[in-house]
């Protein structure tokens, strides 16, 4: 920095330049920026004012002096707490220079409590610990019971997340009746207490599933789940845990031992209870896919049984087609039969005459005759005759006897 003060000192001597205003400041301005790394500073809000553009500007002072901050709306909405008149904070931030007024100024990064880093270094320590020793692995935490039929919490009586919590369990599930173990969850001693209702739980062994919870709060206020013995307490505990401990953007060391960390109470209480509403409605979507698959296999079974019911014939129906197969089976014989005598008595004629066309006596009607020697053979040659036999003539009708004369070759 003096690097930079003394180069910048030489450069206006030299041209001896007369700064404005304007420029002195954005000078001072450059120079302060570049000069200050991201630093962290502590003291005393005052004269505290939120803008209408969701800025807030303040000044934070100590015994000897006071320095003006300003945290613009990007960063302050990320804070779960505004800051009030006196209160003691840490504020992470840069140096700049406010050029329209002149004004040396602070703007804040990000703004904590005082004290709050000694809290955070103990919760890394402490999860580090734990973590190193296992308390924090996967394979060592329980399965949440899917039924559970006792569920137990562990809270303050008048804390307003058991009353969340009962309206919730009470929604999802009201026929799950709910032990609670009660004990402090804030306040000087509260680890101690809230450990020994986490082993009373765990000793009585009467319920499914623990809940262990509290609202929201200042990590003050929560720092209770962050003790050792609470931590211990959870990971020690023979039946499934869940913590829901703050908001949904609230981490305690409770929720990395739990088997289960819930995001709010009421989160705690959906996660140990099943939804009656959604098993209702599964239960009625199973009815009636059940209720559908059983029509269909009844449908089926009924086409089966008519497609049976026609292959099925009774006694008398079978009577009746065997009358009507023999009388079918008559007929086509009959007519078989009746086809077959008309063949054979066609042939029968086309035999007879052909038998006529080829009968001698047919032939003998028709004026010849067939001479037949002493013997009865027939003479179909004149060198089978000689002079003086005697033969017999067959005529168409009757006969007769001649004696040869002559033979003539």
């Amino acid at each position: 920095m003096a690097e930079i003060t003394e180069n910048l000192t030489k450069s206006l001597l030299a041209e001896r330049h007369v700064l404005s205003v304007s420029e002195l400041n954005r000078l001072a301005r450059n120079l302060l920026e570049q000069s200050f790394p991201l630093f962290w500073v502590g003291g005393e809000v005052s004269n505290l004012t939120r803008a209408a553009s969701g800025h807030w500007y303040f000044s934070l002072k100590d015994m000897g002096a006071q320095a003006r901050c300003v945290m613009f709306k990007g960063r302050n909405h990320y804070l779960d707490w505004v800051p009030k008149e006196g209160d003691k904070v840490e504020a992470r931030c840069t140096v700049t220079l406010y050029e329209a007024r002149g004004d040396f100024q602070l703007t804040v990064e990000f703004l904590q409590r005082a004290g709050l880093g000694a809290l955070f270094e103990a919760f890394e320590k402490l999860k580090a610990k734990l973590q190193k020793e296992g308390l924090f692995d996967v394979k060592l935490k329980s399965v949440l019971p899917i039924h559970p039929k006792k569920i137990g919490i562990v809270t303050s009586p008048d804390a307003a997340a058991l009353r969340d919590v009962l309206t919730t369990l009470k929604r999802r599930m009201p026929s799950i009746p709910v032990v609670i173990y009660p004990t402090p969850v804030q306040g000087k001693g509260a680890a101690h207490l809230i450990a020994n209702a986490i082993d009373q739980a765990s000793m009585r062994a009467e319920c499914d599933v623990l809940i262990i919870c509290r609202g929201g709060g200042s990590i003050e206020d929560l720092w209770q789940f962050n003790e050792e013995i609470v931590a211990r307490a959870i990971a020690g505990c023979s039946i499934p845990t869940i913590s829901g401990v703050g908001h949904e953007t609230d981490f305690t060391i409770g929720d990395f031992v739990a088997d289960m960390r819930a995001a709010t109470p009421t989160a705690a209480a959906e996660l140990a209870t099943p939804s009656r509403d959604s098993l209702l409605n599964r239960l009625q979507q199973i009815n009636q896919q059940l209720a559908k698959n059983m029509q269909h296999i009844l449908d089926q079974r009924a086409q089966n049984l008519d497609y049976l019911a026609r292959r099925l014939i009774s006694p008398l129906q079978q009577i009746v087609q065997q009358k009507i197969q023999l009388t079918q089976s008559a007929f086509r014989l009959n007519a078989a039969i009746n086809l077959q005598l008309q063949h054979k008595q066609q042939n029968l004629i086309r035999l007879s005459q052909n038998l006529s066309h080829l009968n001698p006596q047919g032939v003998l009607a028709r004026g010849y005759a067939f001479v037949q020697d002493k013997h009865g053979n027939i003479v179909g040659n004149s060198q089978q005759l000689t002079p003086g036999d005697n033969v017999m003539l067959s005529f168409g009708v009757g006969t007769a006897t001649a004696t040869i004369n002559q033979v003539d070759p």
